[in-house]
């Protein structure tokens, strides 16, 4: 359960560094995170929005307890990976810039299967 645990623990906290330093510059509108979201044709008032709606996703991962806000969370931070990919796709972006959305997936589905898997670890020790 211990190696479950750090596995668990070191790819989670990536996936939250992840997510969570480019929500901060949404949620704080930054220039820079504007400028990137209206290039490819979304509006502006929705950088905010998005930007909290991941630091509220992220808290939730983070936080013991609470599985069902948890599988929002993970869906939720999946979903928004996914249309940023596909928006990227759409614009024309080519596949140098598919890495951190590839890196991305990657981090969500073995923080999502390790949390599943310390869950049943924990169940079946007591």
């Amino acid at each position: 359960m211990k190696k479950t645990r750090i596995i668990f623990w070191v790819v989670t906290g990536l996936l939250a560094v992840m997510i969570g330093i480019g929500a901060v510059y949404d949620a704080i509108s930054a220039p820079e995170a504007v400028a990137h979201v209206t290039r490819i044709g979304y509006p502006a008032y929705i950088v905010p929005f998005l930007g909290v709606a991941k630091i509220l996703g992220v808290i939730a991962i983070l936080v013991p307890g609470y599985p069902r806000i948890k599988e929002w969370a993970y869906a939720g931070i999946f979903f928004d990976l996914f249309g940023a990919f596909y928006s990227h796709i759409a614009f024309g972006d080519g596949p140098d810039m598919w890495a951190p959305f590839i890196i991305g997936f990657a981090l969500i589905a073995v923080s999502y299967i390790y949390y599943h898997k310390l869950q049943r670890e924990t169940f079946a020790t007591t």
